[in-house]
């Protein structure tokens, strides 16, 4: 008898001590898995929980495997946001209207934030607060560079992502206005002396052999192209071979300014291509400073807190000479 009332005892403690050892999920989802620029964010993510192995709190890192799956993303926010122990969440999301939608639907209690990437400004109240690069910025100094490489204009192409992706089309409009020196343009035909070629922008889909192939389409179609404005580093860190077979006859033309090429991130093979002399100038962001920040936004908001909004992580800036110490440490 009195070792059925242990045994009793012992279970019954097992069964309250569980729900105390779970811990509250502080998750950010990010556009797809395939993407070392996220598992960047991944590896901050994972500091923070390092750092902060007694908290109440956990940082859980999901997306769909690949970043051209925009229903999955958008099914996962949904899953995740049905979860009990989910108490607040940052989204980077890849179809920004698609990813507001799915939060009206969902309509939660918890914060919402998003990082990397933001929603359209139209629904800017569904969330509390963007961390991480200030992408129209981002953008502006990609058109800076291929400026003044190139300061009486030319013709030129620009890669960009996905078409619905915020951060991608802000930073597209930073490179046209810096190209320009006018504001809002959706395309260049002439202003600043810069032109938009046919077939441009073209959308890759974060896609890094498109980018590469697309790149190989444009520049056989267009011999005198003088300039690509790459508004995300899929084509380099997702296809570095590709992209170094493509541009290394035009060595000699990158590095006399004749053809210019500014390009975003600084992630994978893409500083060793700069120091190659492959690339103009790069203007990366902080993956890393993005997914470690997060989890201490986020309990900010569940404690109501004040947090600015935005929140930005700054840019690194390199070229051929500063490959040594462009990154910030």
């Amino acid at each position: 008898m009195r070792k059925s009332l242990l045994l009793a005892a012992v279970a019954a403690m097992a069964l309250s001590a569980g729900p105390a050892l779970a811990k509250k999920q502080l998750v950010i989802v990010v556009k797809g898995l395939d993407n070392p620029f996220f598992e960047a964010i991944h590896q901050g993510c994972e500091k923070w929980n390092k750092e902060n192995a007694s908290s109440e709190y956990e940082c859980f890192y999901t997306g769909p495997a690949s970043t051209s799956d925009e229903a999955g993303e958008a099914q996962i926010v949904q899953d995740m946001l049905s979860k009990p122990d989910t108490v607040a969440m940052a989204i980077s999301p890849s179809n920004a209207p698609l990813i507001a939608q799915t939060i009206k639907s969902a309509n939660p209690s918890i914060p919402i934030m998003t990082v990397d990437a933001d929603l359209a400004k139209e629904d800017a109240a569904l969330r509390k607060t963007y961390l991480g690069t200030d992408n129209y910025l981002m953008g502006h100094k990609i058109g800076e560079y291929i400026k003044k490489a190139k300061p009486n204009g030319g013709t030129v192409c620009l890669i960009e992502g996905n078409p619905a992706a915020d951060n991608i089309l802000r930073r597209a409009q930073g490179t046209r206005d810096a190209l320009s020196g006018k504001e809002g343009l959706a395309a260049l035909a002439g202003e600043g002396g810069w032109t938009e070629v046919a077939g441009c922008p073209v959308f890759t889909n974060d896609d890094g052999a498109k980018g590469v192939q697309a790149m190989t389409d444009i520049l056989a179609a267009n011999p005198k192209l003088d300039a690509f404005a790459i508004e995300g580093g899929w084509p380099l860190f997702g296809a570095p071979q590709p992209y170094r077979d493509l541009f290394k006859p035009m060595a000699d033309k990158i590095a006399k300014n004749e053809f210019v090429i500014g390009a975003a991130d600084t992630i994978g093979d893409e500083v060793a291509i700069a120091k190659d002399g492959l690339v103009t100038a790069l203007v990366g962001q902080r993956p890393f400073e993005m997914g470690y920040k997060a989890p201490s936004v986020m309990i900010d908001l569940i404690e109501g807190k004040k947090v600015d909004d935005p929140v930005f992580t700054g840019l690194d800036e390199c070229t051929k000479d500063t490959v040594d110490t462009c990154i910030q440490k």
